[in-house]
Order: structure tokens, then sequence, then C-alpha cells
């Protein structure tokens, strides 16, 4: 079965089939940074990584490109009542936005163009599209560009609206449109907004409409046909929507597949600034590891929503450190166990049906139990096919704990090394204790020494290969043989 995904424009689930053989160009909408990116921003740069990494795995070369939307009438707003620089607040946003991606293990874009950065390429696809008849410099003399709806009548297409019932476009002063329902290109300079947020176009000083620089970014570094464009849900209309039109009113056929994922939601709402309901990538990993986080915002299919809560950010956890705690246990009893080549048939399967995550999780946490059973009785042969099994699936999914970047970062409430260390020994003295307790046959004395350390969030395992040690509810990555 070859890869298949689903294409939001034509509502049907299609074989992915790339521009260039072996090779796949992705563009990705990516944050204005008014602000700090909060969970539900950055389930759709989860999302994508996911996607990357499973087409590398299967020996795609890769390019994704998302973009940084750096000036733009909200960027205004804030850093005016911030009392700071527009590009100042736009860049320490944009900083913010590339902590959340390497906190949460994503790999970096291929490259992350800034909208101020390409003022040509999108004065150039204005000039195409007022040639052939598709954009108009508004009468008015405010020097706004807007592209004309009616002169495409294919507009509306990728989200299934026809232009007569779309309500009027609201990204700009109605007075010098055609048409309430045409959309901004290019907005021009107010006064008492900032000079340095203009650019001299034939058209007069201003700046981009949101619309215009994707357009613009993805055609120059993916070309004028590229395999899949994607983003939030929510994007769909009018963002998207204005791109696909001004992009292949121009020309450009554009992206061939659409990919929205769906929204985190709080209370079934939407999250966001507006609603002050977002939870900050950087707040929330205070709580939660980052490892954990990027789980559960994984797990589910992206075309699902995810309703938050802290509940089930808390089972997600759970869920995950039993995992994690299967991997760390392996590894302890069969040393230098890479990944595997490649993934199982049934993990695969779900990985090329649209991305099901959960169904491939379904196969991991199979595999899991199958290795439990194998640390039990010994195996150490199989065990070893199965723990490098195990950790090649988790490395698609980017929550492969013995890899970069989680590898080394220890557990909820380690405390750093020489917590762990002092606490390791401590420990280890009172399982001594309690191993010559045993060999005495003093039993009572083994078992309260047991329930001692119990009281004390310490669970003991024993197994054929000795005793081991781990908090309760936590992943097993402490111990030792006694």
């Amino acid at each position: 079965m070859s890869l298949r995904l689903y294409d939001t424009a034509s509502s049907e689930i299609h074989d992915f089939v790339p521009v260039v053989p072996g090779k796949v160009g992705i563009y990705h909408c990516g944050l204005t940074v008014q602000g700090p990116p909060h969970i539900g921003h950055i389930r759709k740069e989860v999302v994508f990584d996911v996607l990357r990494r499973w087409l590398e795995h299967n020996g795609y070369e890769v390019t994704i490109v998302a973009n940084v939307t750096d000036i733009d009438d909200k960027i205004l707003t804030r850093s005016a009542e911030a009392g700071r620089p527009w590009w100042a607040w736009a860049y320490e946003n944009e900083r913010a936005l590339d902590a959340a991606y390497e906190v949460l293990g994503c790999l970096l874009p291929t490259y992350q163009p800034r909208a101020t950065g390409h003022i040509p390429e999108m004065v150039e696809l204005m000039n195409e599209l007022i040639e052939r008849g598709h954009a108009y410099v508004a009468a008015d003399g405010s020097g706004d560009v807007y592209f004309d709806v009616r002169s495409w009548p294919a507009y509306g297409e990728l989200s299934g609206q026809k232009i007569d019932e779309m309500e009027p476009a609201a990204d700009a002063d109605p007075r010098g449109k055609r048409d309430p329902r045409d959309f901004a290109l290019w907005k021009g300079h107010k006064p008492g907004e900032p000079e340095t947020a203009s650019w001299p176009t034939p058209f007069g000083r201003g700046r981009p409409g949101w619309h215009l620089e994707c357009s613009a970014m993805a055609g120059k570094y993916l070309g004028d046909e590229f395999d899949i464009h994607g983003g939030g849900i929510d994007l769909r209309f009018p963002h998207h929507e204005n791109e696909q039109a001004q992009s292949r009113a121009a020309g450009r056929p554009f992206a061939r597949i659409w990919m929205h994922n769906a929204w985190v939601t709080m209370a079934g709402e939407k999250m966001s600034k507006s609603l002050g309901n977002s939870l900050l990538v950087a707040d929330v990993v205070q709580r939660m590891r980052p490892i954990e986080l990027r789980y559960y915002l994984a797990s589910p299919h992206y075309r699902s929503h995810v309703d938050f809560s802290e509940e089930a950010m808390a089972d997600a956890a759970a869920a995950f450190r039993r995992i994690e705690g299967f991997v760390v246990r392996a590894s302890e009893v069969t040393t230098d166990v890479r990944p595997a080549a490649d993934v199982p048939a049934a993990f695969r399967a779900a990985m090329d049906d649209d991305l099901s995550v959960p169904q491939a999780l379904a196969v991991l946490f199979d595999t899991v139990r199958e290795g439990n059973t194998l640390l039990t009785s010994g195996e150490r042969v199989e065990l070893r096919a199965n723990l490098a099994s195990v950790r090649a699936m988790l490395g698609v999914l980017g929550l492969d704990p013995l890899s970069e970047p989680w590898l080394g970062l220890g557990t909820v409430g380690s405390g750093g090394d020489r917590l762990r260390s002092a606490v390791d020994t401590l420990v280890h003295t009172v399982l001594e204790q309690r191993q010559r307790a045993r060999e005495s046959r003093d039993f009572a004395t083994a078992d309260a020494l047991r329930d001692r350390l119990k009281a004390a969030g310490i669970v003991v395992e024993d197994n054929p290969d000795g005793t081991r040690w781990q908090l309760a509810d936590e992943p097993g990555d402490h111990g030792g043989s006694i």
C-alpha cells in the first residue's frame, strides 16, 4: 500500500504522487508572530513533523517551507500597545516559535522565509495579476491593491462556497473595492502607522496583504507547482482559498494536495489568544515533559479535534510512560540495540492510510506488550528484535526517548543528575539491606523495607536479573541488579 492522503480540496483520499519522483515539497503556514505560540499553534508543527519523518523514513528527499508572517495589523497593534518597535516585537516572538519547535523535538523547516524579505516577489505577482485582469489598484488613491474575485470563476472551490453566499472580506477598507468580497493583495500606508512598516511599490508605499505573501514565498522556494500545502483547518477560508485563487489566476498550478489539521479546543471552542483560552507552549512544558506534550498532540488523528483538559494530558503522559518504561528497561538488559531499518507491516499500513497515528500507536502498544512478556521470560534474542522495532516506530513519531533531543533529559521530578545519583545511592542501600534480610530468610524485615520504600513513592520490582526500582507512576529509568 502506498501513501494515501486526504485532500481538503476534493474531500477525498488520494494516492500520493509527488511532482518530482523521490522528492516532496511541502509548504505549511507558519505563525503570524503577534505573540508566542500556544499548544493550538504547535499542534500543526507536530503533525507536519510526523509527516516529514514518515516521508523521510520511506526514502523521500523532503523540503519543508514554513513562513513567518512578521508584518500584520495585529503585530502593529500589539507592538504599539507594548511600546515596542514592531520589528523587535515580531522577532522576539519568532524566537519563541523556534524555541517551541526545539522543545517539542520538531525538526526545523528547511527554510523559514519572512514576509518582509519577499516584497519584490509579491510586487511581481501583483503585476502579473493586474496584467491578466484579476487584480486592480483601488481608485480612491489609498494605494490598496485588490484581487477581483469575480474575475476568477473558480473562486470558492477549495472551501466549497459560492461567491454570492460569502461575507464581505474584512481585511481592508471597503471603499476602494469593486466588490465587497474582493480581498487585499497590498495595503497602502496609513497615517499613524510606522514608516518602517511600509515599502515602496509602483502602487505606492504600503505593506503586503496576508494572503499574497504565502503565494509569493511558496512559489519562490517550491516552484509553480508543489506537492502539499498545509495548515490549520481554520485557514481553509479565506486564507488558503485566496492563496489558491491568486496563484492559479497568475498561471501557477500551486499545491496538488491540501492538508488541514483540526484544532486544539477548550470546552469545544478553538484555542486562540483572542478568546483568552490559550496555553503557551513555554508554560505547559514547565508542568509536563515536552516529550509527553508531543505525544499528547501527535496521538489523535490529525483531522480530529483535540479538546484540551488537564485529565487528558495526564492520561497521555501515563500512556507514553508505559512505552518509555519498557524501552528503558529493555535497553538495560539488551545493550546497544539500534532502531530497526523498517517498521512492522501493520504500522506501515496505518501510517500510509492518511497518517493514521492512532492505528499506528495500537501496533506500537501491542509490540510493547510482547516486549514486556519477553522481558519477564528472559528471551534476550527476541527482546532485541522487539526493542529495535519499537524504537523504529517511535523514531517515525519523533518520540524515541533514547534518541536526540530526548536522550539524557531524565524523567519528571528527577531534579538533575546530582539529585538522581544521591537518591539512587540511598535506595540501593535499602535494597542491599533487604537483600541481606531475604538471604537470611528474615522475610518480615525484607517486606518492611519494601513497604517503607513504597510509602516513599518508590516501587521495587524483582526479576531474574536482580532487583530494580522506579518512582511510582514514572517510567523505569533507575535501578539495577542487587
